[in-house]
């Protein structure tokens, strides 16, 4: 994990999946995310995903996160974004989420978001690190082996790295 992070923070990168398993009815993925200051959200980063639930347990920092069915302007994520191709599978970005839910989160809150629930980080204090569990019953991501996750960590990160993918 702390490899992972320190790969994050050295490249700027923010969602680090690594490992994704095949525990029989489903696939489950470990990573860790970094996400810097926010001041407020980012164009249309609401995300939603159809599949796939997460579970976030914040490590270090603070953030609020919004979360809700009731998305905004939402528009399917293109089938070819390395985050719908390998972390979290089909889904949706939106403007923002009407009634959501206000989350405070702070190190050693855990969130659990259900597949269809959008999610939003209007404010990062400084910064967040969260463990994040994916579930995956449908088996949509593909898996990542203790083999796969040393080569990554041994990659180049120009090779590895993709754009930010949103939450």
């Amino acid at each position: 994990m702390q490899a992972y992070l320190e790969r994050a923070l050295q490249n700027r990168l923010i969602d680090q999946q690594i490992r994704s398993v095949d525990i029989g009815k489903a696939g489950v993925a470990v990573g860790i995310v970094h996400r810097g200051k926010l001041t407020e959200p980012a164009k249309a980063s609401v995300a939603e995903h159809d599949l796939v639930s997460e579970v976030y347990h914040v490590i270090d920092g603070s953030a609020t996160l919004v979360t809700g069915p009731d998305l905004v302007d939402e528009q399917r994520r293109a089938a070819n974004q390395q985050n719908v191709r390998e972390f979290n599978g089909p889904g949706k970005n939106a403007a923002s989420i009407q009634n959501g839910v206000v989350h405070e989160l702070k190190p050693g809150d855990v969130i659990i978001i259900p597949a269809g629930t959008g999610h939003w980080f209007t404010k990062i204090d400084d910064h967040i690190t969260y463990l994040i569990v994916r579930i995956d019953p449908d088996k949509e991501v593909p898996l990542k082996d203790e083999a796969a996750s040393r080569a990554y960590l041994h990659s180049s990160p120009k090779q590895s790295a993709a754009p930010e993918p949103r939450l």
